[in-house]
């Protein structure tokens, strides 16, 4: 099919996003371009054998670019657009278009991308200067551990009146950071296995999101946080015994309130046996379980959890950062859970509906330290810890989250990034060119599992160092000495409201 009898005409039409941009001197008609490309956007012509291009199937995911062996080609932003209007943006143009055309309700994928405050970039972090000497990371001893659990308030003695030196059951991480839930079937089996095998070598976690876990994976235990989400897919003894942790997911920070849908032309294979759903059927998470309506209702689910684990493992509840979060994470707090994890407004996901996505659930940054506050004003934040996920971007977010309350944070999209995601946003079409976010075999071998291990396990430790020169640069040689420690944190352009929820002064203060 030619490119122009592709192309849609009249009221349907939409202009592209994208124009790629070919150089006819540079390119040597390779094809690689064509073979690269899963959407379809390099076409050959079979009866003139010229290469062309249809702009409106891009999504700019760069992978033609990186592997035209010429450097021949270049994506630029459609030069073509609608009359500038500040109200009716062209994206909400788009989608109007969209949805009067099919009836249907518009999917996005990966993190919130518009433009909103980003609190991290309006935190600065404090230095030592001379009445505070700071610390050389590479000459003295910096301590990045950290542990997740419930931490005992007051010393213990046996009988015999030594320390009670036993501990609640607890996560142990070699650095502060940990990886995101992403569930096999949202991303490929090479995606999870590199998660594993870095987690492993971190000496850290990753969670296996609400898809189950699969055959291969279960060596990697020891390093392994299995979610209960509300379709309960994938769940029994053995799965809840092989994890390190047990997470309750109530909701996530990309769709708050809403479930989770796997279509079932996904629902094939291992993904079927690994979920526990017919081939074929939709896997559909409804909103909310639907044996959870109070406190009391998430008690009982979590010490049943932890029944079923003769109470070895830590158990986690996650929830999406809306507006009265504080007083629902010292209600979880209370239901016997060791750990809560809050996913913010921007946080990643494979497909949510882009209103939703959108416009629901507010920044980690305003959620963590309003949650952190009340838990210290109610004496009751050594009975649980707090884990962070929504947009952590780098080593200075896990610095700021940290000193705003957090115990550890939750890194999803930068792991991604490490295994080569460009952020085209194109997830929930199961087209990645990179390997990540599909089923398609002849995709998913794209990612190869050792270079994407290799490349993660090189991130996270970058990170982990960065982190040590702030500690060393803040006069603090421990995490925990930075936890809650908001003295570190100062302002910039920010209103007194905002300022009093982080708990920080301006700069200059």
């Amino acid at each position: 099919m030619s490119a122009q009898n592709r192309i849609p005409s009249g009221i349907d039409y939409l202009p592209p996003l994208f124009q790629v941009i070919r150089n006819a001197d540079r390119c040597i008609d390779c094809n690689v371009c064509v073979k690269q490309c899963a959407n379809g956007v390099h076409v050959r012509d079979a009866q003139t054998g010229r290469l062309s291009t249809v702009d409106e199937l891009c999504v700019d995911c760069q992978r033609c670019v990186c592997f035209c062996p010429t450097h021949a080609l270049q994506i630029c932003e459609a030069p073509n657009r609608y009359r500038p209007n500040a109200n009716w943006t062209p994206q909400i143009m788009r989608g109007s278009y969209k949805q009067a055309g099919t009836g249907g309700v518009l999917l996005s994928s990966m993190g919130n991308p518009n433009e909103q405050t980003v609190y991290w970039d309006k935190l600065l972090i404090n230095a030592s200067q001379v009445t505070n000497p700071s610390i050389d990371p590479l000459r003295e001893p910096m301590e990045t551990r950290c542990y997740l659990g419930r931490r005992p308030t007051s010393v213990m003695r046996d009988a015999n009146g030594a320390i009670d030196t036993s501990l609640p059951p607890h996560l142990e991480l070699a650095m502060p950071m940990l990886f995101s839930a992403m569930s096999y079937g949202s991303i490929s089996l090479n995606a999870h296995k590199v998660l594993a095998r870095a987690a492993r070598e971190l000496g850290i976690y990753y969670n296996t999101g609400e898809g189950g876990l699969h055959q291969d994976l279960y060596e990697y235990g020891e390093n392994t946080i299995t979610q209960v989400a509300s379709g309960r897919f994938g769940v029994f003894k053995g799965y809840l015994e092989a994890g390190a942790a047990i997470e309750v997911k109530i909701g996530q920070g990309a769709k708050p309130g809403i479930g989770g849908h796997l279509p079932g032309a996904k629902i094939v294979g291992d993904i079927s046996r690994t979920r526990m759903v017919p081939e074929g059927s939709d896997a559909i998470s409804p909103a909310p379980h639907h044996d959870i309506y109070s406190i009391e209702d998430l008690r009982q689910l979590v010490m049943g959890l932890k029944a079923a684990t003769d109470g070895r493992k830590p158990v986690i509840v996650k929830v999406a950062a809306v507006h009265n979060i504080a007083a629902i994470a010292s209600g979880i707090a209370r239901s016997g859970a060791d750990i809560i994890a809050i996913d913010g407004l921007r946080g990643g996901t494979g497909a949510a509906p882009t209103m939703i996505r959108d416009n629901v659930g507010i920044p980690i940054e305003l959620a963590l330290a309003a949650v952190d506050s009340r838990l210290r004003a109610e004496g009751i934040r050594n009975d649980v810890s707090l884990l962070v996920g929504g947009s952590i971007r780098c080593s200075a977010d896990v610095v700021k989250a940290i000193a705003l309350g957090a115990d550890a944070c939750y890194v999803g999209t930068a792991a991604l990034l490490a295994m080569g995601c460009h952020l085209c946003r194109n997830c929930h079409s199961g087209r990645c060119n990179w390997g990540i976010a599909t089923q398609q075999p002849e995709l998913v071998k794209r990612l190869n599992v050792d270079q994407g291990v290799e490349r993660l396990v090189k991130l996270m430790r970058a990170w982990n160092s960065e982190v040590m020169e702030f500690m060393g640069g803040m006069g603090i040689n421990s995490i925990e000495a930075l936890r809650g420690n908001r003295l570190m944190l100062r302002g910039v352009d920010l209103n007194e409201s905002e300022l009093e929820i982080l708990g920080i002064s301006y700069a200059g203060r």
